[in-house]
């Protein structure tokens, strides 16, 4: 449990190490995962369309 000496916070190295990952973590995952089937989808429509 984090102790308060001096007025500063004093905590050990695992309790200083915990974090929750917010929102941005969700936004970067679906960004991403997003450009990536879009960049797939464009790869496959230039090379891989069959042409009538």
């Amino acid at each position: 449990m984090a102790v308060e000496r001096d007025g500063r916070i004093v905590e050990t190295p695992t309790e200083a190490r915990q974090a929750e990952p917010g929102p941005s973590v969700l936004a970067l995952l679906t960004i991403s995962t997003g450009l990536a089937v879009l960049i797939l989808g464009v790869i496959w429509f230039v090379f891989f369309r069959t042409v009538a």
